[in-house]
């Protein structure tokens, strides 16, 4: 790995009195942010805890020559400094005079996502969750790197906080190729995400903190319209995700459902059961636990109505450290009063896992040109969406016996022994999907052309 960090950059915007001891610190490569506060000495805060930088105390002065040597405050009482990834924050008394500074060193890690880079090649939506100054805007930033310069996909960024590609107009060299938009009022975020894929035609959106009813329903809108979704959200864990209504929907939103009688006892539940709505707008979802130690939920969707049938359920571990090998290691949870314990390790490798394939019930090469698709318990856009990007010929029909194929979800095409019955007489080729993505349908379509 390597980081820019241009920590020169930001030490000159500070008081004279503190260049000498920032210049010269040990660790002077893991300052995490910088604290003035009037009245008080300056303090820095390195990721083994915080350290006072002098005996002097801060005043207005000191507090006036810094506010001044950067970019305006936003309505967000937020600045930068031109062409870095710092930012700095300011507390304001009651007369809005500044008198505190938050000054927090902005990075460009190169490197970084090497652990998750076969999950950037599926094309599935990632949504990154960790708590505040884990890194997540380091982790998405080289993402939207990665995925512009070495993938060559047209990425958008929606940089509300100006965090990911810094304060200038210019965005900074860390996210390669991709381009940026920035959001002039965070309420308008939502807006502009939905702006960025009706002008701009990205393949993949990078969003920053999703955290408001609005800006959970424009990216299920991009994801609807199969475009790739790359976000970040404050969160533990998937847990948090569910107990958390407004985001919620970005894992399928869950309602509560009351089953029949015959129902509940063939299931060995109460009527009364939580149930996921719909499929997540992210099929992916990373937990930051630490910063050399991810989970990996890859079928978000399994883990969630695992989690909501209380049964355990599978999460992939993988550790990173300079100049090793990635460790990926598969983990079982148990619930215990709505929390996730790790109970077991099943597996480490040393490589990567491979991508779920879609598996065939029958083997077919297609000989005509048309597809004929029946689609069971897809969605029609989906399909559609997927089949004209391929640029494919093909026709979806509501009538099984004019179809040429079928295609559908596995749980479901188990339970319609009719369909099953009725295809197999007329000679139709049926293929399952272990899940709804726009990535498993491509993998099909693929297969059977």
């Amino acid at each position: 790995m390597t980081t820019n960090d241009d920590l020169e950059k930001l030490i000159e915007k500070l008081p004279f009195f503190l260049h000498y001891h920032l210049n010269t610190h040990i660790y002077k490569d893991q300052i995490i942010e910088i604290v003035l506060d009037l009245g008080r000495r300056p303090e820095a805060r390195f990721r083994t805890g915080p350290e006072y930088l002098s005996q002097k105390l801060v005043s207005w002065q000191d507090l006036d020559y810094t506010t001044k040597r950067v970019s305006k405050f936003s309505t967000e009482n937020r600045a930068g400094i031109e062409r870095t990834l710092h930012r700095i924050s300011c507390i304001r008394n009651r007369q809005f005079l500044i008198n505190g500074l938050t000054c927090r060193v902005g990075r460009a890690i190169f490197g970084t996502i090497s652990v998750i880079r076969d999950l950037l090649e599926s094309e599935q939506s990632i949504l990154i969750l960790g708590k505040p100054g884990v890194g997540k805007t380091t982790i998405i930033r080289e993402i939207a790197r990665v995925l512009a310069d070495e993938m060559e996909k047209r990425v958008i960024i929606i940089d509300t906080s100006n965090e990911i590609a810094g304060e200038s107009d210019i965005p900074h060299s860390g996210i390669g190729r991709a381009r940026r938009m920035q959001v002039a009022k965070t309420e308008l975020q939502h807006q502009i995400m939905i702006e960025a894929v009706e002008n701009h035609m990205p393949e993949v959106i990078i969003i920053d903190e999703i955290g408001t009813e609005l800006e959970v329903l424009a990216a299920r809108t991009i994801a609807e319209k199969g475009v790739q979704l790359v976000g970040t959200t404050h969160g533990n864990c998937l847990e948090n995700l569910i107990k958390n209504p407004p985001l919620a929907d970005l894992i399928g939103g869950i309602q509560y459902v009351t089953l029949s009688d015959d129902e509940a006892k063939r299931r060995g539940t109460q009527k009364s059961i939580l149930e996921r709505k719909a499929y997540p707008a992210f099929e992916i979802v990373i937990e930051i636990n630490q910063q050399n130690s991810w989970t990996i939920h890859e079928d978000v969707k399994l883990s969630i109505d695992s989690f909501l049938r209380g049964d355990n359920t599978v999460g992939q571990v993988r550790q990173f450290n300079l100049n090793e090998k990635t460790k990926i290691k598969s983990e079982r949870f148990q619930i215990n009063s709505g929390s996730l314990i790790k109970t077991q390790n099943y597996l480490k490798i040393n490589n990567w896992g491979l991508i779920n394939q879609p598996r065939k019930e029958k083997s077919l090469k297609l000989k005509s040109k048309t597809l004929v698709i029946y689609p069971y318990s897809l969605s029609n856009n989906l399909i559609k969406e997927v089949l004209l990007k391929m640029g494919f010929k093909f026709t979806l029909t509501n009538e099984i016996r004019k179809a040429s194929l079928i295609i559908g979800l596995k749980k479901h095409l188990k339970q319609n022994f009719k369909l099953k019955s009725l295809a197999q007489q007329r000679k139709i080729p049926i293929y399952s999907l272990n899940q709804v993505s726009i990535y498993q349908i491509m993998k099909l379509v693929h297969y059977i052309q």
